[in-house]
């Protein structure tokens, strides 16, 4: 989780100006290995360029250091909070789970959210350096 926080920040002390990220397709990306054959990232929101994946990360950033009770007063639904209503509609709920073992569906959650959160510091480590590529082209065309 500290790895992911760091990346995330770093991504968001590196990108200045983040509307620079508008309609940069994300395909470009090297080695990242979460996107899908059809270059749809496995979220609901299905971010189609650069800067959508840049307010995903910052705002699962923002909701793991701050926690899914602290919105804003806009009341719309935040995205980790889309995925566990998600999950819980795919999961049935019975008495029987509910008594089930906990040690392993604790660690089969847990291995999950390691899972993703390995997966989502990748994705900021390579946004803020795709980011830098682009700033890094676009100071030298301005430079000629």
């Amino acid at each position: 989780m500290n790895r992911f926080l760091a990346a995330a920040n770093n991504m968001d002390e590196t990108i200045m100006v983040p509307s620079l990220l508008r309609d940069v397709p994300l395909d470009e990306q090297e080695g990242d290995t979460s996107m899908h054959s059809n270059n749809e990232l496995p979220f609901p929101s299905k971010q189609r360029d650069m800067y959508e994946h840049y307010l995903l990360l910052k705002s699962i950033k923002n909701e793991m250091e701050w926690g899914l009770l602290k919105r804003d007063l806009g009341g719309g639904a935040s995205f980790l909070e889309m995925a566990v209503k998600q999950e819980e509609q795919q999961v049935p709920d019975g008495p029987a789970e509910d008594d089930a073992d906990l040690e392993s569906q604790f660690h089969f959650h847990l291995r999950g959210l390691f899972g993703v959160l390995s997966k989502l510091t990748d994705q900021a480590d390579n946004l803020t350096n795709r980011y830098k590529r682009e700033i890094g082209a676009y100071e030298k065309v301005n430079a000629t």
